[in-house]
């Protein structure tokens, strides 16, 4: 005779987040200010160097963006704006290609402004690794926002500071009496050339280590490892043999902090240790080339190629459901302006 079991079914609850949970996950609980979040995607088909340059720039902004961010051709910029509000996205990086050059697109949502820039070079983060002798990425290096470090904007236009506060709102904010040592190890620093009208846009690890302690005594500690004596005649050798000290290493002194905290077993409490930046990817090369009041739309605030107070475009408040359909179209015919009008320009230096 055949045994049926009972059979329990699992009943499957959905647990509930409470508004105030989800709202005490978008404030820093330090600072108490929000946690700026962003979403990185692209309109338009991209080749594959900008595709993986999304992805480089996804995982720059971590932990605070969508890296598996899913994108269909028939997605919209309305839909994105719809999903950022209930999750909190305070700010869009929006990737599109034309014939002559890519583009960025640096968005605060819902209601603007939008920051346009010309692409004039860039490298993937698996270029500057594989250029590199020893490519530094530990695990860990992802789990805490970058610093953001400015330069030149200081003396700048209206649209100068602009791009600054654009730039400093998309990270969050840190407070030098309570924040950990052991969070800050990357670094995002721009430079703005007054001359070329160029941005520098570099992303660094930051790397501490001991002044005054040997490479050889610093990688025993490190590594736990046995070291080998084979060729030296006594273990005094291995600590006092010359030439253990790098090129790199000879300038230590110009860039020392004192430490207030441990932070590994060989930077302790009360001692000396160089700040060494290492660059990680992506490295990019920008032009500001457009300001406009609105999501990626509305009124010209600056145009490189002038008349950047008198044009308009529909704005998203006053817009219809069409003009919101229309925004993509907008962005692609924004970046064939843009292109048209750098081919006016070499046509009148010829």
């Amino acid at each position: 005779m055949a045994r049926f079991r009972n059979r329990k079914t699992k009943v499957f609850v959905k647990p509930i987040v409470k508004k105030n949970q989800q709202q005490q996950s978008n404030v820093d609980h330090i600072t108490g200010n929000k946690i700026p979040k962003s979403f990185v995607f692209s309109r338009g088909k991209l080749p594959g160097p900008i595709r993986q340059l999304q992805m480089d720039l996804r995982k720059l902004m971590l932990p605070y963006t969508a890296l598996n961010l899913k994108e269909k051709k028939r997605n919209n910029l309305k839909d994105f704006l719809n999903v950022a509000g209930p999750m909190g996205v305070t700010h869009f990086l929006i990737l599109s290609k034309t014939e002559s050059s890519p583009f960025l697109r640096v968005a605060k949502t819902p209601q603007g402004p939008t920051l346009t820039f010309k692409i004039h070079e860039y490298s993937l983060a698996v270029d500057i690794a594989q250029s590199q002798l020893r490519p530094r990425c530990p695990q860990d290096l992802l789990k805490n926002p970058p610093l953001i470090v400015l330069s030149g904007f200081a003396a700048g236009n209206e649209h100068l500071k602009l791009t600054t506060t654009m730039f400093k709102n998309i990270f969050p904010d840190i407070d030098i009496n309570t924040v950990k040592l052991s969070s800050c190890q990357r670094i995002v620093l721009l430079n703005y050339n007054k001359d070329t009208q160029l941005i520098d846009f570099r992303h660094y690890s930051i790397r501490l280590q001991p002044v005054g302690v040997s490479r050889r005594i610093r990688k025993f500690v490190q590594n736990h490892q046995v070291p080998d004596l084979r060729n030296l005649q006594d273990v005094s050798d291995f600590v006092t043999k010359a030439g253990y000290v790098s090129e790199s290493e000879a300038d230590e002194e110009a860039a020392t902090v004192t430490l207030i905290s441990d932070l590994s077993r060989v930077n302790r409490a009360s001692t000396k240790s160089a700040v060494k930046l290492q660059e990680i990817g992506p490295r990019m090369t920008l032009q500001l080339t457009k300001i406009e009041g609105g999501l990626c739309s509305g009124e010209v605030m600056f145009s490189e190629y002038g008349n950047g107070g008198n044009k308009k475009k529909p704005d998203s408040e006053k817009g219809t459901e069409k003009e919101d359909d229309d925004n993509d179209d907008e962005i692609g015919d924004s970046d064939e302006d843009n292109e048209r009008e750098d081919n006016e320009e070499e046509d009148e230096e010829d």
